[in-house]
């Protein structure tokens, strides 16, 4: 159960680091900040490979 818990922390926190990024991309994007939309990029990027770590881990746990 303590196991499952931590793998939604894991995906929530995934999810929040996506949506994080989108907004700081957005930002950057705004005001003509393209440090702040590299830096969103790449926040979502960590929150996608965070995501797929966790899918493969319940790919490989079922």
């Amino acid at each position: 159960m303590a196991r499952q818990r931590k793998s939604g922390d894991q995906k929530s926190k995934a999810k929040m680091e996506q949506a994080k990024g989108k907004a700081k991309e957005t930002m950057g994007r705004a005001v003509g900040n393209e440090r702040m939309t590299a830096e969103g990029r790449a926040e979502q990027a960590k929150g996608d490979a965070r995501q797929a770590k966790e899918k493969m881990k319940d790919v490989f746990k079922h």
